[in-house]
């Protein structure tokens, strides 16, 4: 398919007894951003795990891009979880943060200049100041936090960026600041880009597509302007409609 990054087919999970995705079908359109919309439980958080093969699945994936068609490759696929658990004082700064994933000694034994230097690229190219390389990162704020992720998801140029929810812990008067970043990350660098959202605001505004999951499935996709009417959502989720 020209124009998919990634085809689901019949992508199924179960969680123990509970069934949580079966039969999910849905084509990724390539370099555009698509919104994963549905009510609470309806597994749109295990639908991105199963993407990235951190829960096992059934069915197939099938990725259009620089890596393997059935194994994504790390350096292909950027994802940003919906929380990170970080213990409370953990003396660990941005910078360090920052270091782990990228040094292979150990971050005791001092961070290399030129790393650091990436680094100062990285949180640039998503609005960060360099002066947050000195924080903790258990003392940054919602917006600090998902910028820092969103720096690390992003290196080294993925094809595919996959969000869950991304402007959950972020101040509402903030939340469109980074729904226009991550179109700004789109425009720039042609990243495919999927996100979970429960804001059909901000969904309307910037996502290209929308995917309805309902009951385990995909049960619409199609433009923002002809999926999140009210009549049709209505239809999709039910008069007791509340996204989350």
């Amino acid at each position: 398919m020209i124009n998919s990054l990634l085809t689901l087919k019949n992508v199924a999970v179960k969680l123990g007894h509970l069934e949580v995705l079966k039969d999910v079908n849905a084509s990724l359109l390539k370099g555009k951003i698509t919104s994963l919309i549905g009510l609470n439980g309806s597994g749109k958080s295990t639908l991105l795990r199963a993407i990235v093969r951190e829960i096992p699945f059934a069915g197939e994936l099938h990725f259009y891009c620089g890596h393997a068609h059935k194994t994504p490759d790390p350096k292909h696929v950027g994802y940003v979880p919906q929380k990170l658990r970080l213990e409370a004082g953990l003396p660990l700064t941005v910078r360090d943060f920052l270091a782990l994933p990228m040094q292979d000694a150990p971050i005791f034994m001092g961070i290399k200049k030129s790393l650091e230097t990436k680094m100062l690229a990285m949180l640039a190219k998503v609005g960060s100041s360099p002066n947050m390389l000195d924080k903790p990162v258990d003392k940054l704020s919602g917006g600090e936090l998902q910028r820092l992720l969103l720096a690390l998801a992003m290196e080294p140029s993925p094809e595919l960026l996959l969000l869950d929810e991304p402007a959950a812990g972020i101040d509402f008067q903030d939340q469109d600041k980074f729904y226009a970043l991550l179109k700004e990350l789109n425009k720039k660098t042609g990243v495919t880009i999927l996100l979970v959202s429960h804001d059909l605001g901000l969904v309307q505004d910037y996502a290209d597509q929308v995917w309805c999951l309902h009951k385990g499935v995909i049960a619409g996709i199609g433009a923002p302007s002809e999926v999140l009417g009210k009549e049709n959502l209505q239809k999709l989720f039910g008069s007791g409609l509340k996204i989350g």
